[in-house]
C-alpha cells in the first residue's frame, strides 16, 4: 500500500504527466539521490487515480529474501486483482524453487490480470540480494500489455541496465528537482512568503534539491530565520548535515527531537512499538502530530498505525543519536527487539539484535526461530542470519544455533555449509533446556549425528536411538530422530520394527510442525510393501503420499525427490506410464537439494530412480543415478544394504543399450542449471549464482541440450515445461 500523502504537498503536475504516459514502457526506474522526493510522486500518482491500478510495495532490508519479496509483490497484487492461489502455495512451500516453480506461477498471474496496472517497488536501493534483483528483472518479462513496474531507488548499480534500458523509461535527479514555480508553491504550502527574486536565488543554490527547499522554507519560517540564511542548503554541499542539525534539530521542539532522535533505531514506527521502545505512553498522539504537521514523518496505512521517518532525516538522527546519547542506543534496541519478538515479528527483532551487535541474542533467536521461519520458505533469511553470526561472533559458542545452521543447509542441498556447521556444532557448551523443552544440547548432537550418518550404521542407529529417548515429547526434531532410527532398523534387515516407527512419524509429525515428514515416511513405508511384494499397499501408500504432498502448502519440499521416486515405480508397476512419467519429472525437479548432506535417504532416492530407469529402458538414466549413489556412500560408508542394492542395480544394468525417454539422463548438476536458463542470466551470471564457472555452466548448457535433443537455449527451456522440469507457465 503506498504512503500517505502530507496534508502540505506540492504536486509535481509535470512529472505526472510524463509517468501517466509511461504505459507504452514496460519499466520505469525512478532513480535519484535521498530527499528528491522519489516516493512523494509516486504517491502522487497513486493518488491521482486514473485508468490503471496500481499495487505498491516498500522495501526495507526484510525483503533481501526472494521468498519474503514475492511474498509482498503477491499480496499487493492480489489486493488489487485477485491472483492464483497457486502462487502463495508456492510461496509458502520450503525449499521451493524460485526460477522453477515460484517465478513462473506469480509471473503468469502478473501476466495474467485482467486490467493494466502499475506494479510500485519503492527503495529497491536496499535489495542487495542477487536472487532478489534477478527475481525482479524477471517479472518485467511477464508484464502484461499496458502494466508497468516501477521501481525507485538511490542506486541503480545493483540493476541490469544494459539489459533493461531499450525496455524502460528512466527519471532521474535532473527531472526530480523543483524550478521556480514549484519551490514557490512548496514555500507557500510551509507558510512562508519568499520575494520571486530570493525564491530565484534558493533555487539556484539548492540546486532545486526538493529536501533542501523544504528545510530552507522551514528555516526561513524560523526565528531570526531568512532566504539569505537558508542559501547554503544544497545536495552536493558537503555542508548538509551540518545545516539539517543545525536547522532541523534546533528549530523543533526539544519533545519532538529527542522523540524523533531516540526512535531513529526504528525502520517503523507505530504508537505501542515507540512507547515500549522509548518508555512512554503518548507515542500515537506524537506520531500522528508529526505527520500533520509535515515534520518528516509518513504514514504508512490509512488509518495511520504505521508510520516511517523521511530516510535522510532518520539516518542525520541515528547519527545524532550515536554522537550524543551512545550508551542509550543498546538499551533502545533491546527493548525494541523485546516488543518485535512479543509482537511476532521475529524478523524485526535478529535486526534489532544484529544492529546492537549481541551474538547472544542473535544465536537465541536462531535456535528458537530458525525452523519456523525456514519452514515458512523465508531460506535466505535463516542464511543471512547464520553469516552474520559466523562472521560476527565466535559460533563454536552457539553449538544449537549450529546444529539448526547444519541442519538448514543439509535441507536446501548445501553439503559444504552443512558439514561446516556440524564440525562447529560439536565444540562449546549449553546450559539449561534447549528452546524446544530438550533437557540437553547432547541430544540434538546425536540427532544431527543420526541424520549425517558418517559413522556407519551402528552410530547412526545407537545416536538416533538415544536422541528418540531424550528428545523434548513436543519437539520438532522428535518425529525427525524417529525417522532416523526407523531409517537405520530398515536397513540393518528389521523392516518390522521400521514400519512401526514411520507409523508413529506420520501420527506425530503434523502435531509439531513436521508437516514435510509424511509423504516421505509414506514413500518409506511403500518400499517396505514393494520388498514384501505388496505392490497394492504400496500403491496405495504412494498415491496417499502424493496426495498428502499436493494437498499441502510444502508440496516443493526436498525430500518428496524420495515421495516421488517411489510413486513413479508404484506406477509403472501397474502399467500407468504417462502418470509414471509426470511423477518422475516431480522427483527430479526436487533432485538438485537432495544431496549428501543427508545422505540415506539421498542415496535411497537415487537408488529408487535408477530402478525407474531401468524399467523405461533408459540405461544412461540409471547409469546417471548410479554414479550419483556411489558417490554419496563413498563419503558416507557402512550404511547398511545401500552398498549391496547399488551393486545389484549396476549387475541389473549391465552394459546393454537402451533407448528411452531423454530427460532422466540430467545430473544433479544440470539440473540446477535448467532453471536458470529460463531467465536473463547469461552463461557467466549463471556460474556466479550457482559459484561454479562459466565454462561449467556452458558444458552443462551443451550436455542439457543433447540430452533434451534440442540446440538452443529457448528450445531446452521449451523442452523442460513439457517434461515437466519446470513450470508449464515458465518463459524467457
Amino acid at each position: 500500500m503506498a504512503p500517505s500523502l502530507g496534508r502540505k504537498t506540492v504536486v509535481r503536475r509535470r512529472l505526472l504527466e510524463r509517468l501517466e504516459r509511461s504505459r507504452e514502457w514496460p519499466l520505469v526506474v525512478v532513480n535519484a539521490g535521498p530527499g528528491y522526493g522519489k516516493t512523494t510522486v509516486l504517491t502522487q500518482w497513486v493518488s491521482a487515480g486514473g485508468p490503471r491500478r496500481f499495487a505498491w510495495v516498500s522495501l526495507d532490508d526484510t525483503h533481501n529474501d526472494p521468498i519474503v519479496l514475492l511474498t509482498y509483490v503477491a499480496a499487493a497484487l492480489d489486493r488489487v486483482s485477485p491472483i492464483d492461489p497457486r502462487v502463495f502455495d508456492a510461496l509458502a512451500s520450503p525449499g521451493a524453487s524460485i526460477f522453477a516453480r515460484v517465478l513462473p506461477r506469480l509471473g503468469a498471474a502478473l501476466a495474467a490480470v485482467d486490467e493494466p496496472l502499475v506494479l510500485v517497488l519503492d527503495d529497491v536501493h536496499v535489495i542487495e540480494n542477487e536472487e532478489c534483483v534477478d527475481a525482479i528483472v524477471t517479472l518485467v518479462g511477464h508484464l502484461a500489455e499496458g502494466s508497468t513496474m516501477v521501481l525507485a531507488t538511490r542506486d541503480r548499480s545493483a540493476l541490469p541496465m544494459a539489459k533493461l534500458r531499450a525496455r524502460s523509461l528512466e527519471v532521474g535527479a535532473d527531472d526530480l528537482r523543483m524550478g521556480v514555480p514549484e519551490a514557490s508553491a512548496l514555500l507557500r504550502a510551509a507558510d512562508v512568503e519568499c520575494a520571486d527574486g530570493d525564491v530565484t536565488d534558493l533555487v539556484d543554490h539548492t540546486e532545486g534539491w526538493p529536501a533542501g527547499l523544504y528545510l530552507a522554507a522551514r528555516s526561513v519560517g524560523a526565528p531570526d530565520g531568512g532566504p539569505r540564511e537558508a542559501r547554503a542548503v544544497t545536495g552536493n554541499d558537503p555542508f548538509v548535515v551540518d545545516f539539517l542539525r543545525a536547522e532541523f534539530l534546533a528549530g523543533r521542539d526539544p519533545d519532538e527531537v529527542a522523540f524523533l532522535t531516540r526512535a531513529s533505531v526504528l525502520e517503523h514506527l507505530s504508537g505501542p512499538l515507540c512507547d515500549a521502545t522509548l518508555q512512554r505512553d503518548d507515542s500515537a498522539v506524537m506520531l500522528e502530530a508529526l505527520e500533520r504537521s509535515n515534520a518528516f514523518v509518513v504514514a504508512l496505512d490509512r488509518d495511520r498505525t504505521w508510520y516511517r521517518c523521511h530516510h535522510l532525516v532518520r539516518e542525520l538522527l541515528g547519527s545524532e543519536l550515536r554522537r550524543t546519547e551512545p550508551a542509550v542506543v543498546s538499551a533502545l534496541h533491546v527493548r525494541a527487539g523485546d516488543w518485535c519478538l512479543q509482537n511476532g515479528h521475529v524478523v524485526w527483532a535478529m535486526g534489532h539484535a544484529q544492529a546492537d551487535g549481541d551474538a547472544d541474542r542473535v544465536a537465541a533467536l536462531i535456535e528458537r526461530a530458525g525452523q519456523p521461519v525456514f519452514q515458512s520458505g523465508r531460506g535466505a533469511t535463516l542464511e543471512q542470519w547464520l553469516t552474520w553470526l559466523r562472521t560476527h561472533a565466535e559460533p563454536s559458542r552457539y553449538p544449537a544455533a549450529a546444529i539448526a545452521g547444519s541442519m538448514f543447509f543439509a535441507a536446501i542441498g548445501q553439503p559444504t555449509e552443512a558439514n561446516r556447521w556440524a564440525v562447529i556444532s560439536e565444540h562449546g557448551g549449553y546450559t539449561g533446556p534447549l528452546p524446544d523443552g530438550t533437557e540437553s544440547i547432547e541430544t540434538w548432537r546425536a540427532m544431527l549425528r543420526a541424520l549425517r550418518s558418517r559413522d556407519g550404521l551402528e552410530a547412526m542407529h545407537a545416536d538416533a536411538a538415544f536422541a528418540v529417548e531424550t528428545i523434548a515429547p513436543g519437539s520438532i526434531w522428535r518425529p525427525i530422530s524417529t525417522t532416523m532410527l526407523g531409517l537405520s532398523e530398515m536397513l540393518a534387515g528389521d523392516a518390522d520394527a521400521a514400519d512401526d516407527r514411520f507409523v508413529d512419524v506420520i501420527e506425530m509429525a503434523p502435531h509439531v510442525g513436521a508437516h514435510d515428514l509424511v509423504p516421505a515416511v509414506m514413500a518409506v513405508r511403500a518400499l517396505i510393501a514393494i520388498d514384501r511384494d505388496e505392490w497394492d499397499r504400496a500403491l496405495e501408500l504412494t498415491e496417499r503420499a502424493v496426495w498428502t504432498t499436493r494437498g499441502s502448502r510444502r508440496q516443493d519440499s526436498p525430500s518428496d525427490a524420495l515421495t516421488f521416486a517411489v510413486a513413479t515405480r508404484a506406477a509403472l508397476h501397474f502399467g500407468r506410464s504417462s502418470e509414471a512419467l509426470a511423477l518422475l519429472a516431480e522427483s527430479q525437479r526436487r533432485l538438485p537439494q537432495w544431496g549428501y548432506a543427508i545422505p540415506v535417504p539421498a542415496t535411497q532416492t537415487r537408488l529408487e530412480l535408477a530402478r525407474v530407469y531401468v524399467a523405461l529402458g533408459d540405461a544412461r538414466g540409471a547409469e546417471t543415478m548410479l554414479r550419483e549413489a556411489n558417490a554419496i556412500l563413498r563419503r558416507c560408508q557402512g550404511l547398511g544394504n545401500l552398498g549391496e542394492q547399488t551393486a545389484e542395480l549396476h549387475v541389473r544394468l549391465g552394459s546393454r543399450p537402451h533407448d528411452g525417454t531423454q530427460m532422466s539422463a540430467l545430473s544433479t548438476a544440470e539440473l540446477r542449471v535448467v532453471p536458470l536458463l529460463s531467465t536473463h542470466l547469461t552463461f557467466a551470471e549463471i556460474g556466479t549464482r550457482l559459484h561454479i564457472s562459466r565454462n561449467t555452466v556452458k558444458s552443462h548448457a551443451m550436455a542439457i541440450y543433447r540430452k533434451l535433443g534440442v540446440s538452443s537455449r529457448s528450445e531446452a527451456v521449451d523442452r523442460a515445461r513439457e517434461l515437466g522440469l519446470l513450470s508449464h507457465d515458465s518463459r524467457l
